[in-house]
């Protein structure tokens, strides 16, 4: 599994410091096991799926359903294999406060370990392009507030980061791998899980390809020809979709055809309105960015992105012009499926690999042993681990 995502209710508060100590030694513990018995990339895989990083957590001791549990798991590996990295040849970068100096950290890291500047490079912008997909791309409401880049000496790497939606009181975890990962603005999540179901902007989507290609293209048009566009388009929006007060309202008409444009046959089809509409613009510095967009003349979607300034907000406009005036519509379905660790008794989405599932309990029991905490401690977390598996 490359990627994943989980929604857990949204806590505040802060982790007790005896609970955070007792959590880095079991999580050394286990990481040892798991680089000694399978090596670096298999922990790096492990934690990269949803479902077993969250019965990590469990084991480790943190609460199951708290959105603390992804920040202090990751703050307590962070810890557990300080002055151990390169003995193990598994990094991490990031954390809740510190998510900004990750770009900082990896490259102190690689000047450390003498590595090309084009492999420390390449980690750099892993954890940027993530950390702009999730939150330009897939646009669910959720703001990121924790990033984690983790990374391997073959320089393969994984990021885990979340973000909090304040209004549905909950937490969305993003866990991505660099293995499968061909595009990182076309389906690079699988194996997601989250119990909120949304309506988001999903360009990730390989049905928002279109959108994206078109997006791409109008940036070499003269920024005010774009702007001029956005204009268009939110006219047409407010004038042909009443659905935009009122989602239960009508829905597009057809559109006239103007020099250049596509025309749009969308009436009696459903159609969710664009979250674009219902916001206001700042259109100075929408202006800017379109204007340096266009110096840099990026010649696909993945450069567009990571230009300087693009974000959520010039994304959704790029998007709503390619939507409404040239007819490319983005997708609406929400990223998140349901995952399993090591498959489900049901045979859905695959069947239990026993052989995988018997090695990586037996390693963490190891784990759970070479952690040296005290007798009471190991057989808590043994019983915990217990009750995140399942007797198949």
């Amino acid at each position: 599994m490359r990627t994943g995502i989980a929604t857990v209710p949204l806590d505040w508060g802060r982790c007790p410091r005896w609970l955070f100590e007792r959590m880095t030694r079991m999580g050394r513990g286990i990481c040892v096991a798991i680089v000694e018995e399978f090596g670096p990339e298999e922990l790096l895989r492990r934690l990269s799926d949803p479902a077993w990083f969250q019965s990590l957590g469990c084991v480790m001791g943190f609460d199951w359903n708290s959105s603390g549990l992804t920040v202090t798991t990751m703050g307590a590996l962070k810890e557990a294999v300080r002055g151990m990295e390169t003995d193990l040849g598994f990094y991490v970068c990031g954390g809740k406060r510190v998510s900004r100096k990750t770009p900082e950290e990896t490259q102190k890291w690689g000047q450390y370990l003498g590595w090309s500047e084009s492999k420390t490079d390449s980690l750099v912008n892993a954890s940027k392009m993530a950390a702009k997909v999730d939150s330009a791309l897939v646009q669910d409401g959720f703001s990121i507030y924790a990033h984690n880049l983790l990374f391997t000496n073959s320089g393969k790497w994984a990021v885990i980061q979340q973000g909090m939606n304040t209004d549905l009181q909950k937490a969305r975890r993003y866990h991505w791998l660099s293995d499968g990962v061909n595009d990182f603005c076309e389906n690079p999540h699988s194996g997601i899980a989250s119990d909120a179901r949304l309506k988001p902007l999903n360009l990730t989507a390989e049905e928002s390809r279109e959108n994206k290609e078109i997006s791409a293209q109008m940036v070499k048009l003269e920024p005010a020809a774009v702007l001029k566009n956005l204009q268009i388009a939110a006219e047409k929006v407010s004038k042909n979709m009443p659905a935009v007060a009122n989602p239960g309202g009508s829905s597009l008409g057809k559109q006239s055809r103007l020099p250049g444009f596509s025309e749009m046959e969308l009436n009696d089809v459903e159609f969710h309105w664009h979250p674009v509409v219902a916001e206001k613009f700042d259109m100075k510095r929408l202006k800017k960015t379109i204007e340096k967009a266009h110096f840099f003349a990026p010649t696909e979607f993945a450069q567009l992105l990571a230009g300087e300034g693009v974000g959520p907000k010039t994304i959704r406009a790029l998007s709503l012009v390619a939507e409404i005036v040239y007819g490319a519509k983005p997708s609406y379905e929400d990223p998140a499926r349901y995952t399993f660790a090591v498959g489900g008794k049901d045979g859905t989405p695959f069947p239990v690999d026993r052989a995988t599932y018997d090695k990586t309990l037996a390693a963490i029991e190891r784990g759970i042993i070479a952690s040296r905490s005290g007798a009471k401690e190991i057989d808590a977390a043994k019983r915990r681990l217990e009750t995140v598996t399942y007797p198949f």
